[in-house]
């Protein structure tokens, strides 16, 4: 694909439209139809593009919906790091063995992240 002026169009990363998303729901004052978050990405997205992103949001649990009148108007319900969360478990659950999958990321991290991870579970189990 090409952009208007001939050149290859970017690759989005996995995830940038619907954290693009998530961020515009943040920004709404309260519930929005899909035409107002298709306003507010900064961004020439078809309205079916939008509509299939915050479809998937809803299936992941990151947004709510509900029905007002013959159209549905969606709230943001996870951040960013819920949203990060939510891949990561869903990598998790992918995998057979979840003990080995779970030591190689904990052996992989960087000591200041492994003393973050540390405290949190402290604060769990506290």
């Amino acid at each position: 694909m090409q952009d208007e002026d001939g050149r290859p169009r970017r690759r989005r990363a996995q995830g940038e439209l619907e954290a693009l998303v998530l961020a515009a729901l943040r920004r709404a004052s309260g519930p929005v139809n899909t035409t107002w978050v298709q306003e507010h990405l900064g961004e020439e997205l078809a309205y079916t593009t939008v509509i299939t992103i915050l479809t998937r949001l809803h299936t992941k649990g990151a947004v709510t919906r509900e029905r007002t009148g013959r159209s549905l108007v969606w709230s943001s319900a996870a951040d960013e790091s819920d949203l990060a969360a939510l891949r990561m478990r869903r990598v998790l659950d992918a995998e057979a063995d979840r003990g080995a999958v779970l030591a190689s990321f904990v052996t992989s991290l960087s000591a200041d992240d492994e003393r973050m991870l540390r405290a949190l579970l402290a604060q769990e189990e506290g």
